[in-house]
């Protein structure tokens, strides 16, 4: 009969799981204390978590058979909330400076990414930053067409300026 910690903990597992847009499973042995505080600030301020569970739970939450051969040791998992990519961005930047946690695998949606394609998504932008570009880049054509409809009225002035600089002399 499972322990009622195991049973809270699973549930709590499965509701993280279920609000998550991306997750990551990380080997987290090596990390200190204060290495692992750090990266559960950075990882919360790109609105994500770093949970720390049992394998077993973890694959009765997850439930992917091919996940097996990957929890095993010390697992850590990062689950992305607000952003698929800002909690990927915060693990794979902070794995740069300190070389620990080891990224594992990942899941976004349904679709299981290897580690090389975890690092590329480190590289896109971040959701924010896509929408400013899309914005900039819709209201780019309004303003050229603004600055050709203003460039007639423009050149008069500047033809009658030089009427006048020539009756003046």
């Amino acid at each position: 009969m499972p322990s009622a910690k195991n049973v809270s903990q699973l549930q709590t597992l499965e509701e993280k799981a279920k609000r998550a847009k991306s997750t990551i499973l990380t080997n987290y042995a090596g990390l200190t204390l204060a290495q692992q505080t750090k990266l559960r600030a950075e990882l919360r301020s790109a609105g994500g978590e770093l949970v720390v569970a049992k394998n077993t739970l973890l694959s009765r939450v997850l439930n992917k058979p091919e996940l097996t051969s990957q929890l095993h040791g010390q697992t850590g998992v990062v689950f992305s909330y607000d952003d698929e990519v800002g909690g990927i961005k915060k693990l794979v930047e902070f794995v740069k400076n300190a070389e620990k946690p080891e990224i594992k695998v990942g899941f976004m949606g349904k679709t299981m990414l290897t580690l090389a394609e975890i690092k590329e998504l480190a590289k896109l932008p971040g959701k924010m930053e896509l929408m400013s570009m899309l914005i900039s880049r819709l209201q780019g054509p309004a303003y050229g067409l603004v600055n050709t409809l203003s460039a007639t009225a423009r050149n008069l002035v500047y033809a009658v300026k030089a009427i006048e600089k020539k009756k003046a002399q």
